[in-house]
């Protein structure tokens, strides 16, 4: 960066934020890279997580920099204070929500992806190209026809409320974007599961229509929505004077991984003339797997689905992404003409479809590219090999927990999700303990969720380099912290993540 010094010692930036010596950058720079490579590859020398101690926190507390800082001290800094504490997830022993490993690959692409500095809200180059084409690929995944569209996102959360607001739209027509919902819009009704993910009532807040017009229907043993109970609530609300219009199915619910009967609210939407959503978050992309797919018959037949390419597909956070049945409904809820973003026909700023007519964004990060790297390096079939693998790990640490008398299952194991936990005298403050012991040694972070009342662990394999040796580490400390917890006891807990090679 070129510096300037004024007479009284204070620093101007100069004409560029490039740097003087480029030589000296890039030789920074390949230490970086090659200690993030080394970060990957090492990385079950680490601790999956470990807190922060308050004089780290302090450092992170300071005034806004007036004056440069040397670039090699910044990433001191990130090295020493960063590092160690991160959120784990690319840690094979990292089980917790529903986090993916991330891949080198994918890590080089955001690399490529920073220096091109593209912005993917609209005009004529080469990376509105490449997400064009995850998008066809992504299609032609769920067998959706050519006159389908699809956006990158920061995640489902998002990709959900994006699909509310088309299933708003074709629900009350074009005024809806002008004139909002009014005593129409007031009386239109969704409906999701009492499994499904928080983010679906989220967003019926956001778009305007409220969380009260979200009707959470009873799932079955199988933690699945009960069809019978939503055609029923369906009913109701007609002979009402209500305006039922949506019904979100979910494929990996957020506690088990239960998958909705698609193909039976398929035909119930069908019947209804409702729009059919599916969340499927991260189980969508079972479809990867031979194996799997079949688990998803009637999420073809969906009206719109929402699912992550950062967790099964192991893309580096983030990319979630939105496909739409018809592309035509989709532009409708969101393209919004304007006299600086006019479409030419020559030059960059040619092109019909930007991909700022397919939601709210027009300034947009290029996403698409990692995902891209991601599919063309490792092909579908590998990816879904990974995916099957998971739910494979999955049955080996169910398998561990029933031929264990001091645990026990809490729910069915649909996918890669296993819902356990430690068998003892006020078993939920114990199992809390027993998660943030796990969590504090850094051998595993698997997360916890309520079922019928009881505290569950719950172990949620989405990490490709998840082996069986990671599954034996998790079911052993479970163990050994249950039974010290059990006797009333303290574990001592030390651990020390290292920063990068210095």
């Amino acid at each position: 960066m070129t510096v300037t010094t004024r007479t009284d010692g204070t620093q101007l930036a100069g004409e560029t934020l490039d740097p003087q010596d480029w030589d000296e950058v890039r030789a920074l720079g390949h230490r970086m890279l090659d200690d993030m490579i080394d970060y990957v590859a090492d990385i079950r020398d680490r601790p999956v997580w470990q807190p922060m101690s308050q004089a780290t926190r302090r450092r992170f507390r300071s005034e806004l920099p007036r004056a440069p800082t040397d670039l090699a001290e910044v990433y001191r800094d990130f090295n020493e204070l960063v590092v160690p504490h991160a959120t784990g997830n690319v840690h094979p022993g990292f089980m917790g929500w529903v986090h993916g490993g991330g891949t080198v690959v994918g890590m080089l692409a955001e690399m490529l992806a920073a220096g091109l500095n593209a912005n993917l809200g609209g005009r004529d180059h080469a990376p509105i190209e490449i997400e064009r084409q995850v998008v066809d690929w992504t299609r032609q995944l769920f067998g959706f026809p050519q006159g389908a569209s699809g956006i990158f996102v920061t995640g489902t959360s998002m990709a959900n409320l994006m699909a509310v607001i088309v299933a708003r739209r074709a629900a009350l027509g074009h005024s809806v974007r002008s004139e909002g919902i009014g005593e129409s819009g007031r009386r239109l009704r969704a409906y999701t599961s009492k499994a499904a993910h928080g983010c679906i009532a989220k967003a019926m807040d956001v778009c305007g229509l409220g969380s009260d017009a979200l009707r959470c229907v009873a799932v079955d043993a199988a933690h699945r929505i009960d069809v019978t109970e939503l055609r029923a609530a369906i009913a109701r609300d007609r002979e009402a004077g209500l305006h039922p219009f949506l019904v979100v199915a979910s494929a990996g619910t957020v506690d088990i991984g239960a998958i909705d009967d698609l193909a039976a609210v398929a035909d119930l939407c069908r019947r209804e003339g409702l729009w059919f959503h599916v969340d499927g978050a991260f189980g969508a992309l079972a479809m990867l797997s031979p194996e799997l797919a079949p688990k998803l018959a009637g999420i073809e037949r969906a009206d719109s689905i929402a699912l992550d390419f950062h967790k099964w597909g192991q893309v580096p956070y983030d990319a979630g992404f939105l496909l739409v049945r018809d592309g035509e409904r989709h532009r409708d809820a969101f393209a919004s003409p304007a006299a600086y973003l006019r479409r030419e026909t020559r030059g960059l700023a040619a092109g019909t479809q930007w991909p700022c007519d397919l939601g709210p964004d027009l300034s947009r990060g290029f996403r698409a590219l990692k995902t891209w790297f991601t599919l063309r390096t490792f092909g579908g079939d590998a990816l879904g090999a990974v995916i099957a693998h998971t739910c494979e790990l999955a049955r080996d640490l169910e398998a561990r927990v029933l031929a264990e008398p001091e645990l026990e299952l809490l729910a069915p194991v649909n996918l890669n999700i296993v819902c356990f936990r430690y068998r003892a005298d006020d078993a939920d403050a114990i199992n809390a303990e027993i998660v943030a012991d796990i969590h504090e040694s850094g051998i595993a972070a698997p997360s916890t969720t309520v079922l019928d009342g009881r505290l569950a662990i719950r172990a949620a394999i989405v990490n490709h380099r998840t082996q069986d040796t990671d599954i034996a580490r998790l079911i052993a400390a479970v163990l050994s912290f249950g039974r010290q917890r059990a006797a009333g006891l303290t574990p001592l807990i030390e651990i020390e993540a290292p920063p990068l090679a210095l």
